[in-house]
């Protein structure tokens, strides 16, 4: 990769500090375009994309089935609003519940976060005013709206904007007994993610989602899983529930789903798909015909091209690989398939992300010492080849520099 200056970059970010809010700082890096897993700058240097939008750009970039779908919907109809049917949300509502195997009812959004927020109307409904409670995880993350941000353990986001209206128990993530003695018929619903993703690519333990189900069972609590980041194939299943064995009441999704389009959804399963009655809920843009488009392609490509087994196999790559490596600053790696978390030693994170991109790959400091790989569904066994092998200078790099 060239390290010449950047000066379109530059003024593209500078226009972008004088334009936007502040709230997203400025980013490091102005992107052009994208093909595949690879990115290039708006000066022409080129990337291996190992964060694919935080888990969104599920095909990478510019896949034709995508760009084929989406072209074609808006040639046809762009936006009917919710006042309307049309073929490709029902075209995808089919799909997911086809994945799932479960009698299931979906309700589109834009994003995760709105998702959510669907899903805390429809356990309300479901369980009425007598279970004022909800129950979430410490350094979980289920959105930045009010209602999501409620149920969300990362206190730093949270505190500002307290309070919130909401009567939340908070407990250890992964912690099954603690999780068991906080439900009681108080408690409306659990809200858990199966691997915690802001909060450093957790995983659960072994056994903690069933732990959780039979907790809810027992007092008659719905169970709320956050697959915003862990489904659409991200950890080598359709939905990382599956692979534990355990089915949610209501199930959320964004993020990989829509490939690199806005699209959320909430899928009720059982007696929580018809908690919602007309005109509890709507979203003018939500299940657009051109993200549903974008959706299906995504769900039909990953399923004709076999990506599951792409993502265990180069996922195992990538895991393996960075395992192997033995230096000061990197203390392991956690996750599963395409979902990765280098966990470092000490709090180097943010100047790892700035070594790796510029040896040319773009990485994510998740926590201050986890860095986060989430790259496309499609990344290549010679691209994560690629990546391990340049780890151990990137690391190097930074090491020194402390030093």
């Amino acid at each position: 990769m060239s390290q010449s200056t950047q000066p379109v970059g530059e003024a593209l970010r500078k226009r972008f500090e004088a334009a936007m809010m502040g709230n997203h700082g400025v980013p490091p890096l102005a992107l052009a375009r994208g093909e595949g897993s690879l990115v290039w700058d708006a000066d022409g240097n080129r990337y291996l994309d190992l964060i694919a939008g935080i888990a969104v750009s599920a095909l990478g970039h510019a896949h034709p089935a995508v760009v084929a779908a989406v072209s074609a919907q808006v040639r046809q109809i762009a936006h009917t609003s919710n006042l309307f049917v049309h073929e490709p949300g029902v075209l995808l509502a089919e799909k997911l519940r086809g994945l799932l195997h479960e009698q299931a009812r979906v309700f589109f959004s834009n994003s995760g976060t709105e998702a959510n927020e669907a899903a805390l109307k429809v356990v309300r409904r479901r369980q009425g005013k007598g279970r004022p409670v909800f129950v979430a995880a410490e350094h979980s993350f289920h959105g930045r709206t009010m209602g999501a941000l409620a149920v969300t353990g990362k206190e730093s986001i949270r505190a500002p904007f307290e309070p919130f209206g909401f009567d939340v128990r908070w407990v250890s993530y992964g912690d099954a007994a603690a999780l068991a003695d906080a439900v009681d018929d108080r408690v409306a619903a659990v809200f858990l993610e199966p691997t915690q993703g802001e909060g450093g690519v957790v995983p659960a333990p072994p056994g903690y989602l069933a732990a959780a189900r039979r907790a809810c069972d027992a007092a008659g609590a719905l169970l709320v899983l956050d697959e915003i980041q862990s489904g659409i194939g991200r950890t080598g299943a359709w939905f990382a529930h599956q692979a534990e064995g355990v089915t949610p009441d209501v199930l959320t999704l964004a993020k990989g789903l829509g490939g690199g389009l806005p699209i959320g959804a909430c899928i009720g399963f059982g007696e929580a798909g018809s908690a919602l009655a007309a005109g509890d809920h709507g979203s003018t843009f939500g299940g657009n015909p051109v993200a549903c488009a974008a959706a299906l392609a995504v769900l039909n490509t990953i399923e004709s091209d076999d990506l599951l087994k792409n993502v265990k196999a180069v996922g195992e790559t990538l895991a393996s690989g960075i395992a192997a490596i033995d230096h000061p600053l990197l203390s392991g790696v956690r996750g599963s398939g395409l979902w990765l978390g280098a966990v470092l030693t000490q709090q180097q994170a943010p100047q790892v992300t700035t070594a790796a991109r510029q040896a040319g790959f773009l990485v994510n400091a998740v926590q201050p010492d986890v860095v986060r790989l989430a790259p496309p569904l499609i990344l290549t066994q010679a691209e994560a080849t690629g990546f391990v092998e340049a780890l151990p200078a990137i690391l190097t790099q930074v090491y020194e520099q402390k030093a």
